[in-house]
C-alpha cells in the first residue's frame, strides 16, 4: 500500500513536470501578458511556490531529488522571464520611436549649393508672370544643338576646341554635350504652338581650359516668349522685370548690339550693379524667321539667355569660377551663410 508520504512526493513531481510543459508552451505577446506569465509562475501565490509548500511534506530522504527538480523548475521561469522582458521591452521601445505603419516622413538633410539657390530664385522671379520650365537632354544631336539654329557647317562653335563631341558621323550626325540650352528651345517650339511662355535652366558644355573666370561646365536660364503682336519693347520689359525683381526696384539696365546666328536683332543685357557698375547679365533677341517657320512657328519669338553662375558669384562675393565647385567645406559654409544675409 502507498503510504501518504509517496502521495505527496508524487503529486508534487508529477505537478512539477506539468508546469514544466506549461511553462515550455508558454510566450506571451505583450507586457500585459508578460506580467501575467510572472504571477502564474513566479508570484507568491503562483503554481511555483505552491510547489514549495508542497515540498515541506516530501519524505526526508526524497527532499534532495526533489529540491534538485524544483529549483531548476524555478531557474528556468526566472530565466524565461528576463528573456521575455528584455524581448518585449525593446519591441515596445522600437515601436514607440518607429511606427512602420505611419507614411513616411521626408527629411532635408544638407542643404542647397549657391548655383541651386540662385537658379531656384530666377525659376520663381519668372513664374510669378506666368512662365512655366521646361527642361532637355544634356547629349544632344547636331540638328537641336546647331542647325536649327542656323548655325552653318563652318561656325566656329562646330569646332572641337569648343564643344565636348561624343560621336562624329556625316550618316548619322553629330552627337555632343549641348553647349547651350536654347537646344531645348528649339525642342518646345517643335512640339508645342504659341502662345508659348517658358523658361529652361539647365546645365552646359563647352571645352573651354578651367581658369577664374571660365569652365568647361556652366549653367543658364534660357527663356522664350511666342505670342502675336509681341516685340522688342516686350522683350525689354521682361529683361528689366528680371534686373528689378534680383537687384533692387532703382535697377537699370543697358542693351547693346550683338550677334547670334539665330537671331535678329541680337543684344547683350548690362545691369548696374551698386557696388561692381556695370556687368553682363546675358543675351537676349527675337527669333529669326529662316529658324522658326521651318518649325512651324509665324509669329514673333522672344529670346533670353541669363549666367546663373555669375550671378551666384556676385551673391557670394567671390571672384573665382573655380570656388563654386571648391572642396573647402568651411569656405563653403561660411559662403552659405553670407548668401543666407544677401538673400534676407
Amino acid at each position: 500500500m502507498i503510504n501518504f508520504a509517496t502521495e505527496i512526493l508524487i503529486e508534487v513531481t508529477e505537478k512539477i513536470f506539468k508546469i514544466k510543459e506549461e511553462l515550455g508552451k508558454a510566450q506571451p505577446e505583450n507586457i500585459q501578458q508578460l506580467e501575467e506569465f510572472r504571477i502564474y509562475f513566479l508570484g507568491k501565490k503562483g503554481v511555483i511556490q505552491e510547489l514549495f509548500t508542497d515540498f515541506k511534506s516530501v519524505e526526508p530522504d526524497k527532499r534532495k531529488e526533489v529540491g534538485m527538480l524544483l529549483n531548476e523548475l524555478k531557474k528556468s521561469a526566472e530565466n524565461k522571464f528576463e528573456e521575455l522582458k528584455k524581448a518585449l521591452t525593446a519591441e515596445t521601445h522600437t515601436s514607440q520611436l518607429l511606427d512602420l505603419t505611419r507614411p513616411v516622413d521626408l527629411i532635408n538633410l544638407g542643404s542647397r549649393h549657391p548655383l541651386s539657390i540662385v537658379r531656384n530664385e530666377i525659376i520663381r522671379i519668372f513664374q510669378r508672370v506666368g512662365f512655366i520650365v521646361n527642361e532637355g537632354p544634356e547629349i544632344e544631336d547636331d540638328w537641336h544643338n546647331f542647325t536649327a539654329l542656323n548655325f552653318p557647317p563652318e561656325h566656329p562653335a562646330r569646332d572641337m576646341q569648343d564643344t565636348f563631341f561624343i560621336e562624329k558621323s556625316e550618316e548619322k550626325g553629330d552627337i555632343a554635350l549641348r553647349t547651350h540650352t536654347s537646344s531645348v528651345q528649339v525642342r518646345i517650339m517643335e512640339s508645342n504652338k504659341p502662345p508659348i511662355r517658358s523658361i529652361f535652366p539647365g546645365r552646359v558644355f563647352r571645352n573651354e581650359a578651367i581658369s577664374a573666370r571660365a569652365h568647361c561646365i556652366f549653367h543658364q536660364v534660357e527663356g522664350l516668349y511666342i505670342d502675336k503682336n509681341v516685340s522688342f519693347a516686350d522683350l525689354k520689359q521682361i529683361l528689366l522685370y528680371f534686373a528689378k525683381e534680383v537687384f533692387g526696384a532703382n535697377t537699370k539696365i543697358r542693351l547693346r548690339p550683338s550677334y547670334f546666328p539665330f537671331t535678329e536683332p541680337s543684344i547683350e543685357v548690362h545691369i548696374k550693379h551698386p557696388v561692381l557698375g556695370w556687368f553682363e547679365l546675358g543675351g537676349a533677341g527675337i527669333f529669326r524667321p529662316e529658324v522658326t517657320e521651318p518649325l512651324g512657328v509665324r509669329v514673333p519669338v522672344l529670346a533670353w539667355g541669363i549666367g546663373i553662375d555669375r550671378m551666384a558669384l556676385m551673391a557670394l562675393g567671390l571672384n573665382d569660377l573655380r570656388e563654386l565647385f571648391s572642396y573647402d567645406i568651411e569656405n563653403v559654409r561660411l559662403r552659405r551663410t553670407m548668401m543666407r544675409g544677401n538673400h534676407a
